[in-house]
């Protein structure tokens, strides 16, 4: 079997750095993995220039990788400075997933909602945050539009504690506005707002943390992977050519030198109606499979066509989700979207290195 930069991640999650409780993958010290063929190299990135710790973090590494792939491995370790190693962002959360769209109105935060919940019904440990800032729906999807979220001291730091519903914990800037209040803000300023939602909350171990995005492309799309490193991002769209054409330009975004985060699917809403009482029969409204031709056209995976159904939107107007009746035919319908979702981050994860967060560069 080929071995890939996650291999080398895995592996050198092994060791730790001397005196300290935290891998030095943890502690991002591992950067610019390279593989060809039996050739391994990567830099390692130390405080100091003269740090004690370069030679035996170095043997470490090139013992570990030998010992998992064979002595015949060639190790080239670039131990390289920093002026200070700067502690991991959100170190709990395995991935962290971008839910975007090119236009308002194709049902993102709907997907969302509901892709937070059926991954949570499958037993994994979900977060969700509400980035659109100017629109936030969150907290009505769940029916917790009354909430306010408390602050908890943690090792002398205020952390804002999420709230948790369907087995999904979830923070919006609508926990923190009066509901009928426009929020008239200049970029800085939502930005911030992001900012604080992701890096003071108290999020915990998570397997997946949701990020609801604006639609379009923003300061807050460029604040999100400035902050954190994005595994990967979602496309919502309906098979409106409308809406399409701006799906592009959301993949471009992502997909462009500088921000660099892969795209794992496409999600294809309001697909077809199909009426209660000819259910046999599907109205195309918006269109036939334009999602569906887009995706296959880019090159991307079509995680899943969802219908136009009158449930999805009692649910999310009541509060109560339509994929928290994993029965259902919604419910089943985003257990099947949650589940090709997980193969395709399953195999981002195998096939190509971890993002990196966006660097800001000041003239």
């Amino acid at each position: 079997m080929a071995i890939v930069p996650k291999n080398i991640s895995d592996t050198l999650q092994r060791i730790l750095y001397p005196g300290s409780d935290k891998n030095i993958i943890e502690l991002e010290m591992v950067q610019e993995i390279r593989i060809a063929g039996k050739r391994i190299s990567f830099s390692l990135i130390f405080q100091k220039e003269d740090d004690p710790a370069i030679r035996p973090v170095s043997e470490a590494c090139t013992d570990e990788i030998r010992r998992e792939y064979g002595n015949d491995c060639e190790v080239a370790i670039t131990p390289k400075s920093s002026a200070r190693m700067a502690p991991p962002v959100l170190p709990g959360v395995k991935n962290i997933i971008a839910i975007a769209s090119g236009k308002g109105g194709v049902g993102k935060s709907t997907m969302a909602v509901n892709l937070a919940v059926a991954l949570a019904n499958r037993g994994a440990k979900v977060g969700l945050v509400d980035a659109d800032i100017f629109g936030p729906s969150i907290p009505k999807m769940f029916g917790e539009e009354d909430s306010h979220p408390y602050f908890e001291k943690i090792d002398g730091r205020d952390r804002i504690v999420p709230i948790e519903k369907f087995g999904v914990k979830f923070l919006s800037i609508g926990f923190f506005a009066k509901k009928d209040d426009a929020l008239i803000w200049r970029g800085p300023v939502a930005s911030n707002a992001l900012k604080q939602l992701m890096m003071d909350g108290n999020w915990g171990e998570l397997d997946f943390l949701l990020v609801d995005l604006p639609p379009g492309t923003s300061d807050i799309h460029l604040t999100l992977v400035q902050t954190v490193a994005v595994t990967g991002a979602v496309i919502i769209t309906t098979p409106q050519d409308v809406a399409l054409a701006d799906v592009v330009k959301g993949v471009s975004m992502f997909n462009s030198k500088s921000i660099n985060v892969p795209v794992l699917g496409i999600i294809e809403n309001m697909s077809w109606f199909t009426p209660e009482e000819l259910p046999e029969n599907k109205y195309y409204i918006f269109g036939k499979d334009g999602g569906k031709d887009l995706a296959a056209k880019m090159d991307l995976p079509l995680l899943g066509q969802v219908p136009l159904v009158m449930s999805i939107r009692e649910g999310a107007d009541s509060g109560l989700p339509a994929a928290v009746n994993e029965e259902s035919a919604t419910g089943i319908a985003f257990g099947d979207l949650a589940e090709e979702l997980i193969v395709q981050l399953e195999r981002r994860n195998i096939y190509f290195k971890p993002t990196e967060k966006v660097k800001v560069r000041r003239r």
